[in-house]
């Protein structure tokens, strides 16, 4: 877009729009200047997936969004080792944000895992920093190698739910260096990730969204950063500290008073207008190379990706001991218990949770097998069923073989809230 001089449009804003600029237009769109060209951009949630929402919006996964296909998670690509597999991944979700038109996928996110209680860790690569930074830069290459915008999260030790939005992680700057930051300065370094996200929790008592030494000192003039820099979605407490500290966009918008707050403070001298011109120029440049790299007649094949998806789980599958006992003899009479078998998890929840047509089960792929089947459990509900418990074992008393289906239920791996307990849920032990 040539016409689109992102210093000349600046010069042009009044300091209204420019503080405007500094908020998101809604829940998922930069700010448009209808006067000087400025289009709104949308980004959407991912990484193992497009979450485009089409009715009401929300950061939690609650509201509709559009069918499309889920791939294995974080959890699960890392323990494929496999660049090459991120890689194209980012390239088959950056099509598919072209065809829908989504200037930038949030994601990947590559916290460290440093509790295996935490809601939020199928959403991570690993509890390995050197293993994230490297799955996470080939990701955002893919993505990126497709004009769409990766945007990397959360910086930074983010690696709980509850109470995210108001803990603090206190941590020593070997432990920083060497755990919680390699991972990102990959991103930076090596995936060239055009977008930041900061964290919700303080970092020794300061939010990372006011966070100075995070988000300039060390992102910045340490790394090399070019890109911009996002809140999460509601992490902002002080807008004005926040644009000192090196946060360009804050997200989602329509909050109340910020955009008077940003200019009181210019009008009164606490906020530099080089330090708002600076925050603005980024968020300009970030939307006019969105529509230089915008291909109006993107077309995205979802039942392709679909088989795309089944190849990487394969990749991803983790075998982790066999002695003897598989593979299974399709002679043998084997009984397949546990309600997973008939509707299985493959996602967690909250802001990356996909809407799929259809989701195939174990029990569409015997594919000449003869296997009898039994529920085992509710899923849904807390407490085991005695009933459904008796069948099970009588079904696998019967059987040569028994494969269990049993795991976590979508309220024990979510955002927002961390398990309490290493224990499987009663009803399926």
């Amino acid at each position: 877009m040539g016409s689109f001089d992102v210093e000349k449009i600046l010069q042009q804003m009044t300091l209204e729009e420019k503080a405007q600029m500094c908020s998101g237009r809604d829940f998922w769109r930069t700010q448009d200047v209808e006067r000087l060209g400025i289009p709104k951009v949308m980004m959407c949630d991912g990484p193992n997936g497009l979450r485009k929402q089409i009715g009401g919006s929300d950061a939690l996964g609650i509201n509709e969004s559009i069918e499309t296909v889920c791939y294995p998670t974080a959890s699960a690509v890392a323990a494929s080792f496999d660049t090459e597999l991120l890689r194209e991944l980012g390239e088959i979700l950056g099509e598919e944000c072209q065809a829908e038109h989504v200037g930038m996928l949030l994601g990947p996110g590559i916290n460290m895992k440093r509790s295996p209680l935490c809601g939020r860790n199928f959403e991570y690569y690993s509890e390995d920093p050197y293993l994230a930074g490297k799955l996470g830069a080939s990701y955002i290459k893919g993505l990126q190698g497709k004009g769409v915008a990766a945007c990397v999260k959360h910086v930074a030790c983010n690696n709980q739910e509850t109470r995210r939005l108001s803990g603090s992680s206190w941590v020593d700057e070997r432990t920083l260096r060497e755990i919680y930051l390699p991972a990102f300065e990959m991103a930076v370094k090596e995936g060239g990730v055009r977008s930041v996200m900061n964290a919700y929790n303080a970092i020794n008592g300061t939010f990372c969204a006011e966070n100075k030494r995070l988000l300039t000192d060390i992102l910045r003039e340490e790394w090399g950063y070019q890109g911009f820099v996002v809140t999460d979605w509601g992490a902002v407490k002080d807008r004005v500290t926040g644009l000192e500290a090196g946060v360009d966009l804050e997200m989602p918008g329509s909050m109340t008073g910020k955009t008077e707050a940003i200019m009181e403070a210019v009008e009164e001298g606490s906020l530099s207008m080089e330090t708002l011109n600076q925050a603005v120029r980024n968020v300009l440049t970030f939307v006019k190379e969105s529509i230089d790299n915008q291909r109006e007649t993107a077309v995205f094949d979802r039942e392709q990706a679909h088989v795309k998806s089944g190849v990487f789980e394969k990749e991803c599958a983790v075998l982790l001991k066999n002695d003897g006992i598989l593979p299974l003899s399709k002679r043998k009479k084997i009984a397949f218990i546990g309600a997973f078998a008939e509707s299985p998890r493959y996602q967690g929840t909250g802001s990356s949770h996909i809407n799929v047509r259809h989701a195939v089960s174990a029990l569409e792929c015997l594919d000449g097998w003869e296997a009898v089947y039994a529920k085992g459990y509710d899923a849904d509900q807390e407490d085991a069923d005695e009933e459904l418990l008796r069948q099970a074992a009588e079904i696998a008393k019967n059987a040569e073989a028994a494969v269990i289906f049993a795991g976590l239920p979508e309220a024990y791996e979510t955002e927002g809230c961390d398990r309490d307990t290493m224990k499987m849920p009663a009803r399926m032990r």
